[in-house]
């Protein structure tokens, strides 16, 4: 009797406690953005969780918490309460800390749980019209032929434009200078003007100038051609195999949160990502509407860990 008396008390707690989770969410949810408002990841943020919200029945309010790359939007969500109404967009620089960083106010793989990749910006390699290549193969010949001779900009040392560039010339084999500006726009501009050859950007500020004659776009860090450019090949089908350079934009939780919770997120996000509406609004910008899984951020994560350090050892890469 008294092991039926438990049984039955497990079951109503555990008809209660999915319940309680099937109501989630009864307010509104936070999401904090590491980037502040007006730019590409705010502007993803805003128009998938618009969607999402439509979805849940309660709006997303949009903090954006900018600062130290990243560090302070996710160490407030690290330490927020694990019941689903405080969440993190995450961007490369969550995985390029970890593994750049000396150390960190939070523990990037224990103190935080994925929920979904939303977005996914592919980079594209371009360089200066006037540079003595016009394409990836003939980058890397004159590159190897003319060792730091050439230079490429990034928007600082850390970025995700500065690593995955380096990545590139190290698995290419080649020697070619960093020089870090002060943002993305002072880089953009010595390109334009010559005074860099080379630059991983994104299709919105580079595909004008590549339109324009002023750029010359040399492939795309993606696995997989753009809908946009689908004549443009990318690096790994010219001789780079695997290599990709993506600026993803994915929400995290707080380590704790219900799973229940997590998939109820992870789901309003694979249906806003299918939305006719959001994919149309979205590709124009050059962005991808993705909507994955708690498992495929994960093995992103992990992947993307593992990667980074591997590079900041094999070449040095540090934050200063």
């Amino acid at each position: 009797m008294g092991a039926a008396r438990i049984v039955l008390a497990l079951t109503l707690w555990l008809v209660g406690a999915s319940a309680a989770f099937a109501e989630y969410p009864e307010r509104p949810i936070r999401l904090l953005l590491p980037f502040p408002a007006g730019g590409a990841v705010d502007i993803v943020a805003r128009t998938m969780t618009a969607k999402m919200s439509e979805d849940l029945g309660k709006p997303f309010i949009i903090e954006n918490k900018s600062g130290a790359g990243g560090i302070i939007a996710t160490d407030a969500v690290a330490k927020s309460p694990p019941d689903g109404y405080t969440l993190l967009l995450a961007t490369p620089n969550h995985t390029i800390n970890a593994a750049l960083q000396a150390s960190l106010p939070y523990d990037t793989e224990k103190d935080l749980v994925p929920v979904s990749v939303i977005a996914e910006v592919p980079e594209m390699l371009v360089s200066y019209f006037d540079a003595p290549f016009t394409t990836f193969p003939e980058f890397v010949a004159y590159a190897k032929a003319n060792p730091g001779k050439l230079n490429y900009a990034s928007a600082g040392i850390g970025t995700l434009p500065h690593v995955t560039m380096e990545l590139l010339l190290q698995r290419s084999g080649v020697v070619v200078t960093h020089i870090p500006y002060r943002g993305a726009a002072p880089a953009m501009t010595d390109l334009l003007a010559g005074v860099v050859q080379l630059k991983l950007d994104t299709y919105t500020t580079s595909n004008p100038q590549v339109q324009a004659g002023k750029l010359r776009m040399l492939g795309i860090a993606s696995s997989h051609r753009s809908r946009l450019m689908p004549d443009t090949p990318t690096i790994a089908e010219m001789g780079l195999e695997g290599y990709e350079g993506m600026l993803w934009n994915a929400i995290m939780a707080p380590a704790g949160t219900p799973q229940a919770i997590i998939d109820r997120l992870a789901a309003a996000s694979a249906r806003a990502a299918r939305a006719p509406d959001i994919i149309e609004k979205l590709q124009r910008e050059g962005v991808d509407p993705v909507g994955g899984t708690p498992a495929d951020l994960a093995t992103l994560i992990a992947r993307e860990l593992r990667q980074w350090r591997e590079l900041a050892k094999a070449a040095n890469v540090k934050l200063q």
